[in-house]
C-alpha cells in the first residue's frame, strides 16, 4: 500500500493545532513529551489581563497549565491504561461565569513521531 500523505506530531506542533507544553509537564512529573491539542488550551489555559479584568479574577496561564497538568498527573496514577479521561475544574474564558466548571479532559499517552511515548491532552470529542 502507498502512503499518500503523513502529517507528524512536530508538524502539528509547528502549525499551531498542538501546543507543546513539555517543559513545565516534566516538572509536573511527566516523563514523555506532552503537548494540549489547541482546542483544549483554548478551553482551559488560555488566559490574559483583559480576561482578568472582564472577569475579575486574577488568573494567568501558568497557573491555569499546572492545574491542567497536575491533574492528568493524579489521574494518570490511578489510570492503568493508555488512555482516559480525567475532571478539573476551571473558570470558563468564553461567556460571563466565574465560577470555576467541572470540565472534562481526555489524555492519551501513544507513540510519537520516533516512536518514543507522548502524552497528548485534548478535549473528550477530539482524538
Amino acid at each position: 500500500m502507498e502512503i499518500i500523505h503523513t502529517y507528524s506530531r512536530q508538524q502539528a506542533i509547528e502549525d499551531g493545532f498542538l501546543v507543546d507544553v513539555t517543559k513545565i509537564a516534566k516538572e509536573a512529573g511527566f516523563k514523555y513529551p506532552v503537548a494540549l491539542t489547541h482546542a483544549a488550551y483554548e478551553a482551559c489555559v488560555a488566559w490574559n489581563d483583559a480576561d482578568s479584568e472582564r472577569k475579575g479574577l486574577p488568573q494567568d496561564e501558568s497557573g491555569r497549565l499546572w492545574d491542567v497538568l497536575y491533574m492528568a498527573m493524579f489521574s494518570a496514577r490511578r489510570s492503568d491504561t493508555s488512555e482516559f479521561v480525567y475532571n478539573l475544574f476551571c473558570v470558563p474564558k468564553a461567556g460571563s461565569k466565574t465560577t470555576p466548571q467541572r470540565t472534562q479532559l481526555k489524555a492519551v499517552c501513544s507513540s510519537g513521531d520516533t516512536l518514543d511515548p507522548v502524552v497528548t491532552i485534548m478535549l473528550p470529542n477530539e482524538d
